[in-house]
C-alpha cells in the first residue's frame, strides 16, 4: 500500500480544501500533541477527500499517524486512521448516510460506509479507519 509523506499528504489535504489542526501546533510524528501524515496510507487520504466532496461539510482533522493512539493492525501508527472534528454537519451527515454497525469494546457507537469505511464516534472526535 502507497505512503506518504506528512508534505505530500497536507498538499493533497490543502487541494481538496480540508483542514487540520493539532493541540501542540505541531506535525511531528513522535509527539502525541501533534497531528501526522507521515506514513498515511495514500488510500486513507484518498478516503477522507472523498467523504468530503460526498458530505458537501468542512472537515478538520485532528488525528493521524502520530504516536499516542491505540495499537493494531488497522491502527493510525500504521496510516489506516484519522480523527476528525464531530461538527454537527459532520455527524448527521454519517448517522443518516452510513449503515450502523455496533458498537465498539470502548463503547463508541460505529457506522460503515459503502466503501467499508468505519466511523466510530468517539467522546471527542470521529474516528475513522480507512481499511484498505
Amino acid at each position: 500500500m502507497p505512503k506518504l509523506s506528512h508534505e505530500d499528504a497536507a498538499k493533497k489535504l490543502q487541494d481538496a480544501g480540508i483542514t487540520w489542526s493539532s493541540s501542540g501546533k505541531c506535525s511531528d510524528r513522535k509527539n502525541r500533541h501533534c497531528t501526522s501524515f507521515e506514513e498515511i496510507n495514500s488510500a486513507t487520504i484518498d478516503g477522507i477527500i472523498a467523504f468530503k466532496k460526498a458530505s458537501g461539510c468542512d472537515v478538520n482533522i485532528t488525528g493521524g499517524t502520530e504516536t499516542g493512539h491505540s495499537s493494531g493492525t488497522n491502527s493510525h501508527w500504521n496510516g489506516f486512521k484519522l480523527d476528525i472534528t464531530p461538527s454537527v454537519g459532520v455527524s448527521d451527515y454519517i448517522k443518516t448516510h452510513f449503515d450502523e454497525a455496533g458498537v465498539r469494546g470502548d463503547g463508541a457507537k460505529m457506522y460503515k460506509d459503502g466503501a467499508g469505511n468505519i466511523y466510530a464516534r468517539e467522546t471527542s472526535h470521529w474516528d475513522i479507519t480507512f481499511p484498505c
